[in-house]
């Protein structure tokens, strides 16, 4: 077998592995799930809640994709998420190159940044209802107040990360500063803002459900709260299962992009 046989096999001998343990994974938890479910079908006072377990909720599941109830329940959700991480890009990338460039700005900004990073962005849900004339746009900035925190961060550590002698030999060779941002600054840390971005989503996410609790009338949180409401627990366990897995898409898709630019560490 010729070397590149060789490599194409191991690589994928190697991706076999990972979805195998993947699955394995994935197998345990579903087993939790249905001990879970057992433990509060025995329970008289959780009796109630026995919807939950895997066997009611994937049956609803089913039902919803075919009724085709996911999608208008899942893009007003998909739509504010993109919003709120879109602005959190436009705010934390600019900042961040210029924390991470200027010292004296970085030191101003620090102590601020940290006491505003540490205040659960649900805290800002009453201002934002005042601030905004519509429940999406509340929504929309308690995501981006949430999102903006990784994405500065990561942007600020990967341009002190930057070798100084890249910016010395660009200036040499009569890089001006916006030949300096375009082919110096943003390829060498697009790896870190997409880490960013990455870690940005998750937490965009996880304040989405609890955001969409606010007066509007569609959305993945919209749904939690009807099914909860209407004590249809099995929809609930359906919605949350559509949560998750949508969730894990959109992280899949960062991952992708992460090792898409990763041959920009490897160069250097």
């Amino acid at each position: 077998m010729t070397e590149a046989g060789t490599a194409r096999a191991d690589a994928l001998k190697g991706m076999a592995r990972n979805v195998g343990i993947s699955m394995l994974g994935l197998g345990i938890l579903g087993a939790l799930w249905a001990f879970g479910g057992w433990l509060i079908s025995q329970s008289d006072g959780m009796r109630a809640f026995s919807q939950l377990a895997p066997g009611p909720t994937l049956e609803r599941l089913w039902d919803m994709i075919q009724r085709g109830e996911i999608w208008p329940m899942s893009a007003p959700s998909l739509e504010r998420v993109g919003w709120g991480l879109a602005i959190a890009i436009a705010v934390g990338v600019p900042m961040g190159i210029l924390i991470g460039r200027i010292g004296w700005l970085r030191d101003l900004c620090n102590a601020p940044f940290q006491l505003l990073r540490m205040i659960s962005p649900l805290s800002w849900m009453p201002i934002a209802v005042m601030a905004f004339a519509t429940w999406d746009g509340a929504i929309i900035f308690l995501i981006a107040v949430a999102a903006v925190w990784p994405i500065l961060f990561a942007t600020a550590a990967g341009v002190r990360r930057i070798d100084p002698a890249w910016l010395k030999v660009s200036r040499n060779l009569g890089a001006n500063p916006v030949h300096l941002l375009v082919y110096v600054i943003l390829p060498a840390i697009a790896q870190d803002i997409l880490t960013g971005i990455r870690l940005a989503l998750g937490v965009a996410w996880v304040v989405l459900v609890p955001a969409e609790y606010l007066g509007v009338s569609s959305g993945l949180g919209y749904a939690i709260n009807d099914a909860r409401d209407s004590l249809d627990y099995a929809r609930l366990g359906a919605t949350v299962l559509v949560i998750g897995v949508i969730g894990y898409a959109l992280d899949t898709l960062c991952m992708l992009a992460i090792k898409r630019f990763s041959w920009l560490r490897s160069d250097t």
